[in-house]
């Protein structure tokens, strides 16, 4: 993604007001809209140059010659990261909603079809929500055996004695350079195993992408970005293991927004959300960064979103926590044209109250 311009506060407000207009009607947004429903006080001009120069920088851009703007990705990502004020008096009302609700004498899986009920009719958009790991998984053993000079083999045995492997590439780690070369390299990787099962042995698979690895020995520095690579996919590969239901509401009322018009669209859409969970789960249950760990939500705009029938789509989620242990996840999906302001405390709200149910 291109550095995000240095804009001034005019444009901004500009950039703000297209917005939260388009979002509000589905329209491609024109300088004379803005000036009669903004109140700015600039003339037409002055705001239709400003759109162009929002238009340059990637922020805006128009689905038609004679149209007004709409919002790019990038504008959306912009507006979320810079612009956006969340309306917490949405995430008191849904804390009130599920402070009503009695949940001790029902199954909590009772409690998450309701929860999920809620956000959608709530949000207009479709909710999810993954039912707890109830297994957590844990390491008991793992090997990393060299299969040439660019890659290894990773095996992993878990509590329950499930083992799993998988092919990495090792870029920068190993050398081109004859046997001795590749006897060394085979010797490093037996200790990097060691010290791995030293440190990992009994932990679950799931807070693994998590570790702060800055704390690691410096011997094994050389092996840092590796590490993390490596355990992001073991993280990966032990949430696609479990069979982890995902309870979901919403999908009719969003379906009947402008975007999803297209038949193909809606039925590769639906066709993820009924027959392809198991690559839906990992992008809705995904741990966040150590350097974004204070972040609450994820959300990926548009064409962030790894898997196609979700490229016209925004996705926010948050993890939910068993203890200190993530265990499920809130989601909402609806189109990059979604109320943030709503839909991030409504996600954040309900996966703060199903970690107080667990706990």
């Amino acid at each position: 993604m291109p550095v995000r311009p240095d804009l001034t506060d005019r444009y901004q407000n500009i950039l703000k007001a297209t917005i939260q207009h388009y979002i509000a009607t589905a329209e491609p947004v024109g300088s004379k809209t803005l000036l009669k429903e903004y109140n700015f006080s600039l003339s037409s001009a002055t705001i239709r140059n400003a759109l162009g120069r929002l238009e340059k920088d990637g922020l805006l851009y128009q689905p038609h010659t004679s149209a007004g703007r709409i919002p790019s990705d990038w504008g959306y990502r912009t507006y979320v990261d810079c612009l956006l004020n969340p309306d917490e008096k949405i995430g008191q009302k849904i804390e009130q909603l599920f402070s009503q609700l009695k949940w001790e004498s029902w199954s909590f899986e009772a409690l998450v079809q309701l929860a999920t009920q809620i956000l959608a009719n709530l949000s207009g958009y479709i909710a999810l929500i993954t039912m707890p790991q109830t297994s957590a998984n844990c390491l008991r053993h793992l090997q990393i055996v060299p299969v040439s000079s660019k890659q290894i083999m990773l095996i992993i045995v878990t509590d329950s004695y499930q083992t799993q492997s998988v092919l990495m590439d090792t870029p920068g780690l190993s050398s081109e350079e004859g046997q001795e070369d590749e006897e060394e390299f085979a010797q490093e990787l037996q200790i990097l195993t060691n010290f791995l099962n030293s440190k990992l042995r009994g932990r679950s698979l799931s807070e693994l992408s998590t570790l702060n690895w800055q704390e690691i020995d410096r011997e094994f520095a050389r092996y840092a970005d590796f590490m993390k690579v490596l355990l992001k996919e073991l993280s990966r590969r032990s949430q696609n293991s479990l069979s982890t239901p995902i309870m979901i509401h919403g999908v009719s009322e969003v379906l009947r927004q402008p975007e999803f018009s297209q038949l193909q669209q809606v039925q590769m859409l639906l066709h993820l959300l009924e027959e392809e969970q198991d690559r839906l789960l990992p992008i809705i249950f995904e741990l966040p960064e150590p350097e974004t760990i204070s972040k609450r939500v994820s959300i990926k705009i548009g064409s962030e979103n790894p898997l196609e029938p979700m490229r016209s789509c925004t996705l926010i989620s948050a993890v939910y926590r068993q203890g200190d242990l993530p265990v499920g996840s809130v989601g909402i999906i609806g189109p990059t044209r979604m109320l943030y302001e709503n839909t991030i405390p409504l996600v954040e709200s309900a996966a703060d109250y199903l970690s107080e149910a667990l706990s």
